[in-house]
């Protein structure tokens, strides 16, 4: 299998499509051997989170590596911010803008395609039928998509993000409430800076099953790494995910105790 889901009995889907390290044994071939080092993960994510299912949400964790396939990219492969470098479906460069394949070793049409068939679309649909699911249960959904990066990357972004950058898809993927009932969070503490709708506005998953007027929201959280980890080497930090733990809680409580009007 390519995913696990941990179903819930809340109106809450948790989604870290990026935490997966694993590459198929058969495409290794194709890699540098920097890839082996999965640098790019959301790393720790399935772990940090893993508070929500005692809460009652439904968990989902991929198994394979963003470097076989982005689930957080449309299947058609369409760049999700334009006029910035971009990570394609099936990446072909670091967050540092090098080669991640060996030379003439970049998946082609027919195989960006297998990948598709193969990874992608199983976990998407997962993800739509637990949000039916949830929808049907409870009258509506929320899916929170989280992720984390390295603090600065500038071949992706210019200088530092902040430490939380909540999307919503410029207000457009839940409803305002909600919005604002997670922005609160944010703004009730002062250890953490963090942006509405910046740099991170919201990836594929976000923009394509955040459809309020039927009742699914949806919400991302882009952390940067020095949140809850150290970052070079990336390394989980007991004393960082003690401090940042109360904040996410209380965000997954925002989305559990919100409901549409």
């Amino acid at each position: 299998m390519s995913f696990t889901l941990y179903r819930g009995n809340a109106p809450l889907l948790v989604s870290v499509p990026h935490v997966g390290t694993e590459i198929p044994h058969d495409q290794r071939g194709r890699y540098a051997e920097r890839a082996f080092e999965v640098e790019d993960t959301d790393w720790f994510l399935d772990r940090l989170y893993a508070f929500v299912r005692e809460m009652g949400a439904s968990l989902i964790v991929p198994r394979y590596s963003r470097y076989l396939i982005d689930l957080n990219r449309p299947s058609e492969n369409t760049p999700m911010y334009e006029g910035q470098n971009n990570t394609e479906l099936c990446p072909t460069r670091f967050f540092t803008g090098e080669p991640l394949y060996l030379p003439d070793q970049a998946p082609d049409g027919s195989e960006i395609r297998r990948r598709v068939l193969t990874y992608w679309r199983p976990y998407h649909g997962a993800l739509h039928d637990e949000l039916s699911r949830i929808h049907a249960q409870h009258g509506h959904a929320v899916l929170f998509d989280g992720h984390s990066i390295k603090s600065e990357l500038p071949w992706l972004f210019d200088g530092t993000l902040p430490h939380m950058n909540l999307g919503t898809v410029d207000g457009t993927s839940c409803a305002p409430a909600l919005r604002d009932a997670l922005a609160a969070v944010f703004a009730a503490q002062d250890r953490y800076s963090h942006v509405v709708d910046g740099r991170f506005k919201g990836g594929h998953i976000t923009r394509t099953y955040g459809r309020p007027e039927l009742g699914i929201h949806a919400a991302q959280l882009e952390m940067c790494w020095r949140a809850y980890m150290d970052e070079t080497p990336p390394r989980w930090n007991d004393d960082r995910v003690a401090e940042v733990t109360p904040t996410l809680r209380a965000l997954v409580q925002a989305m559990l105790d919100w409901r549409p009007n």
